[in-house]
């Protein structure tokens, strides 16, 4: 199948040749007629299989077969849980849109509000933003809902983890009831099945992958090792390979930035990202990663959501996400668009029951081993039934009905996308690759 084939104009299809693709991928190929044919949809892929033009080029078509002429107002919605996501999925509508006359903007947390409100103010055809700061916007007066007619939720599994459906229920209020909605999810909760339900209008359902699964083209591997000798392991690994390039995700903020001083005190060039850098660090520290100035970038959850690295080759858990569907998301940073890529987490005894449960949701069983000279003195037990956390039913602790329960944190970081608010080396086991 071509692009030629799926309906889209000739400027679409110019810009689409400009960036070097011919062929669609398996969720562009469902996606785009269904979107195209204004049906409201709920669309499950992995990140990195190109999701974002699934829903970009559809929408450009739309918008110029409805334009009026008259004076630019809001018509497509795309919400985003995280800035470095709105800023993706902003550039992606510039660069399939470069043909056509249509204004986007972003507005996230971060940055000064001033410029938002001045480019909001001269008139635009996309919005694509964060909830806080679109939220901000409305309480100023200087956004506009009532036109829209195209509402894109993306990554919504990682709005309800960070606790945004109260905002979004507002956001809601303010768009008009006859709309065209799209969701996209990387995992199928029954929390994310309810929204749709709640959301959606006899929606068209595509999975481009099984939900809650990993991509193939990453090879996935766990290293035994105690927790004291975590950042030792990780620097050998990085030193005996020749990495050039590796996203180490960490459980928090205070951990990366730890981590950071360390690697850097071990002769590795390092930065870290986070809730609490503003948004020029933050763009510093991926600019820096992406020419390979930085060979590893240590990132919480929160900040890597959106971040693209074109054939970024490694992903390392220094730190086992608690929930098992945030090591899907973790991973799926590498092995993006057909490229192969490597995910390695490190394991201590304590995290045992953390890797059974990933083990459980992507119905697998990683690969297990340690590192020659790094061999666990605590033993590490991965065949234990459910997670502490996750077998217990929590407090709600939001104010939506759709908010998850079970899992630790619903609504702590409440915001995050926006600014912040005062108040392959020698093994011992030959099992893996």
């Amino acid at each position: 199948m071509s692009f030629d084939s799926l309906g889209l104009s000739a400027e679409l299809l110019r810009a689409i040749s400009d960036q070097g693709y011919d062929a669609p991928s398996a969720i562009q190929a469902e996606a785009i007629p269904t979107v195209l044919a204004g049906h409201d949809l709920m669309a499950g892929a992995q990140t990195g299989t190109g999701k974002t033009a699934a829903f970009t080029l559809p929408m450009l078509q739309n918008l110029m077969a409805t334009a009026t002429g008259g004076p630019r107002r809001v018509r497509a919605l795309v919400l985003a849980p995280t800035r470095e996501l709105a800023d993706q999925v902003g550039k992606s509508i510039r660069t399939y849109g470069r043909h056509l006359p249509l204004r986007c903007a972003e507005v996230y947390g971060g940055m000064p509000i001033g410029p938002q409100i001045r480019f909001l103010r001269s008139g635009v055809d996309v919005l694509v933003a964060t909830p806080g700061r679109l939220i901000d916007h409305l309480d100023r007066g200087t956004v506009d809902l009532s036109a829209v007619q195209m509402f894109v939720l993306d990554e919504a599994d990682r709005m309800l983890d960070m606790g945004f459906m109260p905002d979004i229920e507002r956001l809601l209020g303010e768009l008009p009831h006859k709309r065209q909605t799209l969701l996209f999810s990387a995992t199928f909760s029954r929390a994310i099945k309810a929204l749709a339900h709640e959301l959606l209008d006899h929606p068209k359902l595509i999975e481009a992958a099984s939900p809650n699964a990993a991509a193939e083209s990453v090879s996935q591997s766990a290293y035994f090792v105690d927790a004291g000798r975590k950042r030792e392991l990780l620097a050998h690994l990085i030193d005996t390979n020749a990495w050039r390039q590796v996203l180490v995700f960490t459980r928090t903020k205070l951990g990366a930035d730890r981590l950071a001083r360390d690697l850097e005190r071990d002769g590795i060039r390092t930065a870290a990202i986070h809730g609490d850098k503003n948004q020029q660090q933050r763009s510093r520290a991926l600019a820096a990663f992406k020419r390979q100035s930085v060979q590893a970038l240590i990132a919480t959850d929160v900040a890597a959501r959106g971040i693209d690295i074109h054939q970024l080759p490694h992903v390392v858990n220094y730190e086992l996400p608690t929930n098992p569907e945030d090591y899907v998301h973790r991973i799926g940073r590498t092995g993006r668009g057909g490229n192969s890529g490597e995910a390695i987490s490190l394991v201590c005894a304590e995290e045992g029951s953390r890797l059974a449960a990933i083990n459980r949701l992507l119905k697998t069983r990683i690969a297990s081993s340690s590192v020659e000279g790094f061999e666990p003195k605590r033993p590490v037990r991965v065949d234990q039934g459910r997670d502490g956390n996750r077998g217990k039913k929590r407090p709600h602790r939001g104010h939506s009905r759709f908010e998850q329960r079970g899992r630790p944190n619903g609504g702590a970081h409440k915001r995050a996308g926006d600014a912040p608010r005062k108040g392959g080396p020698r093994r011992s086991n030959a099992s893996t690759r």
